[in-house]
């Protein structure tokens, strides 16, 4: 019979344990920030330091507002970025309207029509 209420015991343990991090995981996303990068302009030349005096964090999401008739998104490394290069297999964003969900650490992004990311059509983010 003892043996009985353990298992109880133990299945409520395990219950409010799957509850906390349930509500943990929730509140985490939550917290989340959505930023519309180069805010009312959009994505376009000049968002170099549209980053400047925001904090960002791991599962903030940028969106990317521009023309895809004109523009794109490509995520890329530092070197992509510091060199307006695209690395093979970099992720491109074409929609014009593009949400993308930052990962802890650097994140780089590019226009990489020709002349845009030179004309500083590029941001680099640190999430915490």
């Amino acid at each position: 019979m003892a043996q009985g209420r353990g298992s109880a015991g133990q299945a409520t343990a395990v219950g409010l344990a799957l509850l906390s991090l349930t509500l943990l995981l929730q509140s985490e996303l939550a917290d989340s920030a959505v930023y519309t990068v180069g805010d009312r302009a959009g994505w376009t030349f000049n968002t170099i330091g549209w980053p400047s005096g925001k904090r960002f964090h791991a599962g903030d999401v940028l969106v990317f507002k521009y023309d895809p008739t004109v523009h794109n998104v490509v995520a890329v490394n530092a070197a992509g970025y510091n060199g307006c290069t695209t690395p093979r297999g970099a992720r491109a964003y074409k929609s014009g309207n593009d949400r993308v969900t930052l990962s802890r650490g650097p994140n780089y992004f590019i226009c990489n029509f020709p002349g845009h990311c030179e004309a500083n059509m590029k941001v680099a983010i640190n999430a915490a």
